[in-house]
């Protein structure tokens, strides 16, 4: 099967994949990458063509070396009423980007504001740049929080730095993002992508069942007990068992060579 081809979108640059990993950069600088359904439908559109192209291992989110999102687009939230709030498919598109089974890379420069800051959380790992700020400031316009930022981010933070986030509006820096554990590391905004691009692609060197069942079980941890969760990590651990990539693990390093990966 040959590979799929990567379109660009508007508001949206989709480069790769180079060596298993995919970058989708938002690309709307004149409204400081600011989150419109287009560009949430091209998003998805881009995770479920990079879903089954098995040359995509690990993807790389990011806003560009100055702002990730600002927020919503609030142009077009201006435009919507109580019903049509109610019947937009804004919840179903996070709901696929949540859903993307391979590892996601944020790298976040900047704002990363309301919407953005909810993007971010649908990730798998947050790289942020020393001048990124996170927040939900929702509550300046009247609203709360509408795509996971005050469940998401409360799980990621704890109550009270949540309430005042989402209550006060207020914004936190990168230090304190990551200290919080809503980010895992800050570097120079210089290297940011850099970086996020390194971990990528030491992670799509890896082996890719593995990868997409251990993302699979440290997920279920905010969504199941701890019974739960730990019969799910020994179920995928048992899957993991029966493969080819877990026989060629176990030769590689009893021969002391590189593995060589198959996906299966």
């Amino acid at each position: 099967m040959s590979e799929p081809i990567y379109s660009n979108h508007d508001g949206l640059s989709v480069t790769g994949p180079t060596k298993g990993v995919l970058e989708i950069r938002l690309d709307r600088p004149d409204v400081r990458n600011a989150l419109s359904t287009p560009v949430l439908r091209a998003i998805v559109a881009t995770l479920a063509q990079a879903e089954h192209d098995d040359a995509v291992r690990a993807v790389v989110l990011t806003g560009g070396d100055t702002v990730f999102a600002a927020g919503a687009d609030l142009a077009e939230m201006a435009a919507k009423d109580m019903q049509a709030v109610l019947l937009e498919e804004r919840p179903r598109l996070f709901g696929e980007i949540a859903r993307f089974p391979k590892p996601i890379v944020a790298a976040v420069c900047g704002y990363a504001l309301g919407g953005g800051c909810e993007l971010v959380m649908h990730a798998d790992i947050v790289i942020a740049g020393e001048s990124a700020q996170f927040g939900q400031p929702e509550i300046n316009l009247g609203i709360i929080p509408g795509a996971g930022g005050t469940q998401r981010l409360t799980r990621a933070v704890g109550k009270s730095l949540a309430m005042k986030l989402v209550l006060a509006g207020e914004f936190i820096p990168a230090e304190e993002a990551r200290a919080a554990g809503l980010v895992a590391e800050v570097v120079a905004d210089a290297t940011c992508i850099e970086r996020a691009h390194q971990l990528a692609g030491k992670i799509a060197a890896r082996a890719p069942l593995a990868v997409r069942l251990g993302k699979d079980a440290v997920l279920q941890a905010f969504e199941t007990p701890l019974s739960a969760g730990l019969a799910i990590e020994r179920r995928n651990f048992t899957i993991l068992a029966g493969t080819d990539d877990r026989n060629e693990g176990v030769n590689a390093f009893l021969e002391k060579r590189k593995p060589v990966w198959k996906g299966r």
